[in-house]
């Protein structure tokens, strides 16, 4: 079966201070602003990575409160979108479309729909292409005036909800993404779960928390080096760092974890493995879930459970 999704397009996420937050992610992340609009009175700043091709990938957006406001997917063909809508329907989930360019500058023709735990879901196809900074003909790798970490593309986002079984059901059966890894407490119910489409450890992760509450979203960073010069960076920054450079033993990749100016959870990611579509599911005990989310700690401290946004 040839996927539909392909990754996660963009997060869209709320923040009081959009213009310190709009510094932080342009001068400390080192994202590039591509573009800034009102909508329903609110301002909205659009944001990229470097070598990420379209439009955008973070939305922020002035509000009182922080957290998300919606995660994005991409899909293959615009016919992708009428294929989920009937899906969706039949399983009588409402859902709602837009044309391009209608929720926003860059946008392409979308469908929304509420997870269970109430998560808004977007599925978008033909968003506005802007290039990578490169030439299509005899690139260097990378270009040569980036400033701040500037990782090359947003990675996954990782949310919560009361009922991780629910939720995952949801979006391997309807959405039909992979399982790739699970933490199972002692009777047997998901406390958290890895899904994937883009054959990487995970496109999205859900842990047991409040529905409709975000955890984190993360950017991709090449290695290893990578990380922990990025921690460098945010510490000479002064930005609050909630977990210095590890490792994961779910999804075997390298993290640090930090949060922006106004509370959302970010963090730096790199390896992992290629997940083929026949990857069979791997599964953690409650008893190891310390080194399953820090392998060398091998305890996971209260606020990485309690604080979201």
């Amino acid at each position: 079966m040839t996927d539909r999704i392909l990754r996660l397009q963009h997060v869209e996420i709320r923040v009081p201070d959009l213009e310190l937050c709009t510094a932080y992610y342009t001068e400390v992340l080192g994202l590039i602003e591509t573009a800034r609009d009102q909508k329903d009175g609110t301002e909205r700043v659009f944001l990229k990575c470097w070598d990420e091709r379209e439009h955008h990938s973070v939305i922020l957006r002035q509000a009182p409160t922080y957290g998300l406001d919606h995660m994005s997917f991409k899909v293959r063909d615009a016919e992708d979108l009428d294929y989920f809508t009937d899906r969706l329907q039949a399983a009588s989930v409402p859902v709602k479309r837009f044309a391009a360019r209608e929720l926003g500058p860059g946008w392409g023709e979308a469908i929304r729909f509420d997870s269970p735990s109430g998560h808004l879901v977007e599925l978008v196809h033909g968003m506005e292409r802007v290039g990578n900074m490169l030439p299509m003909t005899n690139p260097p790798p990378r270009p040569q005036d980036l400033v701040g970490i500037a990782p090359p593309r947003l990675d996954h986002v990782f949310v919560m909800a009361e009922d991780v079984g629910e939720f995952t059901r949801f979006f391997t059966e309807l959405l039909e993404f992979r399982l790739t890894e699970q933490i199972v407490a002692n009777d047997g119910h998901q406390l958290a779960t890895f899904l994937e489409h883009s054959h990487t450890p995970h496109d999205i992760a859900v842990i047991t928390g409040p529905n409709g509450a975000l955890h984190h979203f993360a950017f991709w960073m090449d290695d290893w080096n990578g990380i922990r010069d990025a921690a460098d960076t945010l510490a000479y920054h002064g930005v609050t760092i909630d977990v210095a450079p590890t490792r994961h033993g779910v999804t075997r990749g390298y993290t640090t974890y930090f949060f922006d100016p106004v509370g959302n959870r970010n963090e730096l990611f790199t390896g992992g493995y290629w997940v083929d579509p026949d990857f069979e599911p791997i599964t953690w005990t409650e008893e190891e879930m310390g080194r399953a989310i820090f392998y060398y700690h091998r305890q996971v401290n209260e606020r990485f459970f309690t604080v979201h946004s």
